[in-house]
């Protein structure tokens, strides 16, 4: 079984998502083993690899994606699924506000905070787009 398949992403997945996320903050993107690395600030709570995006997820976020039926990343065929990155939905990343919005507990996550961080700010702790 090949462990090599590539992250690479085109140019312009990379760009339509940095154009989604625009509205969370200072969100810079770094290749990274094929792959890119998104931050946001000195947060890195995202990977765009192979024209998909995945968002750091914890214990309290990560039933939202699997309840979406949504993938962990996983960067190696033979080794076991990522526990800290999952795919984000379709419909999701369609949705710049919905996006920003998910992003935003990612962000948390990535910063210490947990994926309740955004319930602060009167949303949900139920998960990302539900109110």
């Amino acid at each position: 079984m090949n462990s090599t398949r590539s992250l690479r992403s085109s140019p312009a997945f990379e760009r339509f998502v940095l154009d989604q996320l625009a509205e969370l903050g200072p969100v810079t993107s770094r290749k990274m083993f094929g792959g890119v690395g998104v931050y946001c600030g000195n947060a890195f709570f995202a990977i765009i690899a192979r024209d998909e995006l995945y968002l750091k997820v914890d214990a309290e976020t990560r039933g939202d994606y699997e309840g979406a039926g949504m993938h962990a990343f996983r960067p190696f065929v033979d080794r076991p699924p990522s526990k800290t990155y999952c795919c984000v939905p379709l419909g999701v990343l369609e949705s710049g506000p919905e996006l920003v919005e998910w992003a935003r507990k990612a962000v948390a996550v990535a910063a210490g905070g947990g994926g309740t961080r955004t319930a602060s700010r009167g949303r949900s702790r139920s998960g990302p787009g539900q109110q």
